[in-house]
């Protein structure tokens, strides 16, 4: 995966992001009060804030949230989603270069976004700015495949179609990839999350990925096609259920020497 293309990729596909992506359940805030101390004063910045679903968690709670967003459109996404929220600052940053203040967040928080992320770098980045302390949270919502036969399809879809999913798909972190980045001890937890979309939310949710082709590339007719052919099996009451876990992992970062 190139760090520099993944800054782009979402450039034409903001406004289906902001409408269509799952958000995160409330659950999340409970669980960070109790294991990392989450209260309302704490300072958050939101790496990879894109179009701000995760940012807006943390504002309803209270928290002041940097958003740190990169690709420009889906900063101003972000900016135009969040306008009546006083407590949020928008940041043309990445996660290798935030431009915050030194020990100035008690939180960092990744949403659908560490793997896109050039993790040595933006480890060191985050060491510098995060308090004594201070907690890093990676959160994404990943489909829940098992005892859901939709999310089954909807994966073989874009296995299918898709212009690159199994390269992004790889790049998705897995569990060493994290320890790796913690190097130490983290937590994790699932929580159950889901959204409920009719044929206009179904396809806006396609086509807010990434690897998702467009209009004019052959393979997007045929895609669109077989989403409806799914959708019209699974729908109950013109809507579709899309299960997911919201998985999170949180812990604190140590600098070398630090003896911790």
């Amino acid at each position: 995966m190139s760090f520099a293309d993944a800054k782009q990729r979402f450039s034409n596909r903001v406004a289906d992001y902001v409408r269509y992506r799952p958000g995160y359940p409330a659950a999340l805030l409970d669980l960070l009060r109790g294991e990392c101390g989450l209260q309302p004063g704490s300072v958050i910045a939101d790496v990879g804030s894109g179009t701000g679903l995760l940012a807006e968690l943390f504002l309803r709670n209270g928290n002041r949230v940097f958003g740190i967003e990169p690709n420009p459109e889906m900063r101003a996404g972000g900016e135009e989603y969040l306008r009546a929220h006083a407590n949020f600052t928008s940041v043309d940053g990445s996660a290798e270069a935030t431009t915050l203040a030194g020990t100035s967040v008690n939180f960092i928080t990744a949403g659908q976004s560490f793997h896109w992320f050039e993790p040595q770098a933006a480890r060191r980045e985050f060491l510098r700015i995060l308090k004594p302390g201070g907690w890093v949270v990676i959160v994404w919502n990943d489909r829940r495949m098992e005892e859901a036969p939709l999310t089954r399809e909807y994966e073989g879809l874009l296995e299918r179609f898709g212009i690159d999913y199994k390269r992004v798909k790889d790049a998705y972190p897995e569990t060493t990839i994290i320890r790796n980045f913690f190097e130490g001890s983290f937590a994790e937890h699932d929580l159950p999350n889901h959204q409920t979309l009719g044929w206009a939310g179904f396809r806006g949710r396609l086509r807010s990925s990434s690897f998702v082709p467009t209009e004019d590339h052959p393979n997007f007719a045929p895609m669109m096609a077989e989403l409806e052919r799914i959708f019209r099996i699974y729908q109950r009451g013109s809507c579709v259920r899309m299960e997911y876990f919201t998985r999170a992992f949180f812990g604190q970062l140590h600098s070398a020497g630090s003896g911790i």
